[in-house]
């Protein structure tokens, strides 16, 4: 991927824990790499092909103004969300803001916080088996799109299926949703909760019925596993209702835990 760099940019601005940083004021100094696409702006000479650095930079100034942090830590955050909302050409962003007079009284060159940023590539898994199964799944997707911090979002064709585990129970309405997120995994898992919860899901008997089931299937190639998380989804390799959806949407999505595709887990799951 392509960078632009953008290499401490100053602001006065009135950030600080202590109260005369926010009084007074000091300066800060901003650098960012930006990381998109830019082989077309290069060979067309567009700059609607790319970004404006010199608006990314106003951007930035006009945040740090009009805003008091306690955190510089805050700061960084604040500026590399609103960077990547405002601009869909940038993938990642890495922003660092140093303060120079940091007040600790000892000498030193500046403080300085560095976070990276980025718009994740994730499938989730939905389910419906009570109900309106389909208006379910439906208005799930529908509170992800209304989400700022989603985009690009993607949805499988619906399949109806038997359930699995607990099989007293009725068919499920099954599909699978792909987006790219600017949320952690533990944030999305919130949000998916949400989700839920506006289905009004109860969770009564394990596997058993329920109006809406979102679980994360990938995120990114990333491999966790904690008390509220396990990614990739711990059982999605034997559930074909995960993975026909997934290999419709992108059968090449790869499991990292197993280093197969969407198509090969498929493949797999029907010989066995």
């Amino acid at each position: 991927m392509d960078i632009i760099k953008i290499k401490n940019l100053e602001v006065f601005s009135n950030h600080g824990v202590l109260k005369e940083e926010n009084v007074l004021g000091q300066k800060f100094l901003i650098s960012a790499d930006i990381y998109l696409d830019t082989r077309e702006a290069g060979t067309t000479d567009d700059l609607n092909k790319s970004v404006n650095y010199s608006e990314i930079c106003h951007l930035v100034k006009n945040i740090m103004e009009s805003n008091t942090f306690k955190l510089i830590e805050t700061a960084a955050e604040k500026l590399a969300t609103a960077i990547l909302l405002e601009y869909s050409l940038i993938k990642k962003i890495v922003l660092e803001v140093k303060k120079p007079w940091a007040p600790i009284l000892l000498p030193l060159e500046y403080v300085s916080v560095t976070v990276e940023r980025k718009w994740h590539k994730v499938f989730l898994s939905l389910g419906s088996n009570m109900g309106d199964r389909e208006k379910y799944l439906n208005d799930a997707v529908e509170f992800l799109k209304d989400d700022k911090y989603c985009r690009d979002i993607n949805v499988s064709s619906f399949i109806e299926t038997e359930p699995y585990g607990n099989t007293e129970q009725d068919s499920f309405i099954n599909c699978c949703v792909s987006l790219e997120t600017l949320y952690s995994p533990h944030e999305l898992h919130e949000v998916t909760s949400q989700a839920e919860k506006n289905a009004d899901r109860k969770r009564l008997v394990h596997w058993g019925p329920r109006t809406l089931d979102v679980d994360i299937v990938l995120f990114d190639d990333l491999i966790m596993h904690d008390e509220t998380l396990t990614i990739p989804h711990i059982d999605m390799a034997n559930r074909e209702f995960v993975l026909k959806p997934l290999a419709e949407l992108d059968p090449y999505a790869v499991n990292p835990a197993l280093g197969k595709t969407a198509v090969a887990m498929l493949a797999d799951l029907k010989k066995s």
